[in-house]
């Protein structure tokens, strides 16, 4: 599974002119699911983004958890995260998982996340998306389980 994960004070996704989910100070979790990725890279995935310290401590550190801000996710399904780039000027996605094993594995990976004890709110899985965000920091980083 591929992720782009950022810091946000907030985030929001719209779908047809409606807020479908959002969160306050967390994360937005962009994710793609790849062909062969199962459960166990979903689950695997989910603990080491809840345990992240990406969240400045008392000195100004980055040394606090999700979990330890006690902030939400929102995740966004995002299989453009599958991009090959290698070849002409249009980006390939085949390396994406088909769209039906793409979605289970969206859904499972943001139980997986509640799981660990984060308030998970979500976009809606192949929908036209609008996603809003106040990037913290900047911080971004980029995670794939195959890495």
């Amino acid at each position: 599974m591929r992720v782009l994960l950022q810091r946000v004070a907030e985030a929001s996704v719209t779908v047809d002119g409606e807020v479908i989910g959002a969160t306050e100070r967390g994360l937005l979790v962009l994710i793609c699911a790849m062909q062969g990725d199962g459960p166990n890279e979903a689950e695997r995935l989910a603990a080491k983004i809840a345990k992240l310290r990406i969240f400045q401590d008392e000195n100004g550190r980055m040394n606090r958890s999700v979990l330890d801000i006690g902030g939400g996710a929102l995740v966004v399904s995002q299989f453009t995260l599958a991009a090959d780039t290698k070849r002409g000027n249009r980006p390939g996605f085949s390396s994406a998982a088909a769209p039906e094993e793409g979605e289970k594995l969206y859904e499972h990976f943001a139980q997986a996340l509640t799981d660990q004890g984060i308030d998970v709110a979500k976009g809606r899985f192949g929908a036209d998306m609008k996603v809003a965000l106040i990037n913290d920091g900047p911080v971004t980083i980029w995670m794939d389980t195959d890495a």
